[in-house]
């Protein structure tokens, strides 16, 4: 049901929002035609971006692929099967999500130096976004009804061939949604590609951007991302098809009876132990090598703890800035749908669709022409965290409304009350906890944000992110260690938190 009218007090902070996200692509459109169409196209023509498609598009599918078999593997395995210790091992399936991808790569490539290139980029990315894929489809596994699985095992089918041709066209929907978060999240990485010394477009827009004060060539190539994003979120669209997938009877779906593992229960137990100790165990092992093995003079415990205070500073202001403006955009969704409200949460979601590298040099344009005094200052690096996570705080923002009683609103506007204080003494009372979880998730993803701050913050400052990546790039693994330590250290807080908060 539409609410009343949307007030003018949210109206404007959500426009601002969704202008703020909207910048990138405006950007892009002044940046790359600024010398002319004819330039934009001999730049985007050129052989050294069509090699760019074709290593990005390879990788990302090699690392959807390689996702989709270990996700969907690996979520049957812990919901539909009699799997010893399946809790446990659902839990370790999901820890990769805790750890950037540049701390992947740089455990692999620490450990294993001739694995830089294609190999090692694909490897890391895997590891750390099959994740994406296995949640959905676990989701699914445990709400689709076993009735039809076992009509089918009733009728002579194996496990295997109900399983192809009974479960996995019903995880369809829920297995491509998967997939498509890691193809973007592939196209947008730029801390693995960057230490595997991997060529895609978020390290040639890098280094265009890096080796010319011309930043016309830069645009054109985020440009040729931003469609190819587009273009594989409609691939994406078309994949689901028309095909309904939910059940027509009424009531709830029965608990599915486990499949007996019988004798493939030691190789589904070796499976999720090699993906476990891959994902997982490599990783931490190799950090606390590099820790143990590195010496007093690659430690630096002062700069430590004044990288890990700066990098709490900044991504707690990033967070705040970006709570702040997720709330009116997330009120106005919940409360007062409409056309302009709709206009402004698409908007605010551009951001999604960009790598952290186009929104940090459209952020730079806008700094240098308009915003002299904020560029390479502060400001400017909050605002692209603002930029590129707004979606992760207004959907929090949405849904902690929409679950929250609208009539006490009701009641508070019949009172008197102007929209403005029925936001701040009803409103967001009753949702402040999924605000707060939110900006706690905002807050963690900003601490491992990379290519951004690597341009956008100021001149001496370091986080933990870009030190790590400083020291990995010249291969002083000892050094790097203890920042990609104190990293997860500290990502791993607030996220064991908010998962305490789940019902």
């Amino acid at each position: 049901m539409t609410a009343a009218r949307a007030p003018r007090a949210l109206l404007a902070p959500a426009c601002l929002a969704g202008a703020l996200a909207l910048l990138p692509l405006g950007y892009l459109a002044v940046r790359a035609l600024e010398r002319g169409p004819g330039f934009a196209w001999s730049v985007i023509t050129t052989e050294g971006t069509a090699l760019l498609l074709a290593r990005s598009l390879a990788l990302a599918c090699t690392v959807v692929a390689a996702c989709l078999v270990l996700g969907i593997s690996l979520a049957w395995l812990t919901v539909r099967t009699t799997l010893p210790g399946a809790r446990a091992w659902a839990v370790l399936a999901t820890l990769p999500l805790a750890v950037p991808s540049y701390v992947a790569a740089f455990a692999w490539l620490s450990a294993v130096p001739g694995m830089s290139g294609f190999a090692g980029a694909a490897v890391s990315l895997t590891l750390v976004s099959y994740p994406y894929v296995l949640l959905p489809v676990a989701a699914a596994l445990r709400g689709i009804d076993p009735a039809q699985e076992e009509t089918s095992r009733s009728l002579g089918a194996g496990p295997a061939r109900t399983f192809r041709r009974v479960t996995l066209p019903q995880l369809r929907p829920a297995a491509a949604g998967g997939g498509l978060l890691v193809a973007l999240y592939v196209l947008s990485d730029f801390g693995a590609v960057s230490l595997m010394r991997y060529d895609t477009f978020t390290r040639g827009i890098y280094t265009s951007y890096q080796a010319s004060f011309d930043r016309t060539p830069a645009a054109a190539l985020s440009a040729v991302l931003v469609v190819l994003t587009i273009g594989i979120v409609a691939l994406e669209t078309r994949t689901r098809g028309r095909r309904g997938h939910a059940r027509t009877g009424g009531g709830t779906a029965r608990p599915s009876v486990p499949v007996p593992l019988g004798r493939a229960t030691a190789p589904a137990l070796a499976w999720c132990g090699a993906v476990a100790a891959a994902a997982v165990a490599f990783p931490l092992g190799t950090l606390a090598y590099w820790l143990v093995t590195g010496n007093r003079s690659t430690w630096d415990p002062a700069g430590l703890a004044n990288t890990a205070g700066t990098t709490l500073a900044v991504a707690g202001a990033g967070a705040a800035l970006t709570a702040l403006l997720a709330l009116p955009v997330g009120v106005l969704a919940a409360r007062h749908r409409g056309r302009a409200t709709e206009l402004i949460e698409q908007a605010a979601y551009a951001g999604h669709a960009l790598p952290g590298i186009t929104v940090a040099l459209a952020l730079v344009f806008f700094a240098v022409r308009y915003a002299t005094p904020v560029y390479q200052e502060l400001p400017l690096l909050v605002c692209a965290y603002a930029v590129l996570f707004l979606p992760v705080a207004v959907t929090a923002t949405r849904a902690a409304v929409l679950q929250s009683p609208p009539v006490l609103e009701d009641v508070a506007r019949s009172l008197g009350r102007g929209p403005v204080r029925v936001l701040r003494a009803v409103t967001v009372p009753l949702a402040a906890p999924g605000i707060a979880a939110g900006a706690a998730l905002t807050f963690v993803i900003c601490m491992k944000e990379l290519p951004a701050t690597l341009l956008l913050r100021p001149t001496g400052m370091d986080t933990l992110a870009t030190r790590l990546w400083t020291e990995t790039g010249v291969a002083s693994y000892s050094a790097a260690a203890p920042y990609a330590a104190a990293l997860i250290l500290l990502a791993a807080v607030p996220s064991y938190l908010l998962g305490r908060q789940r019902p």
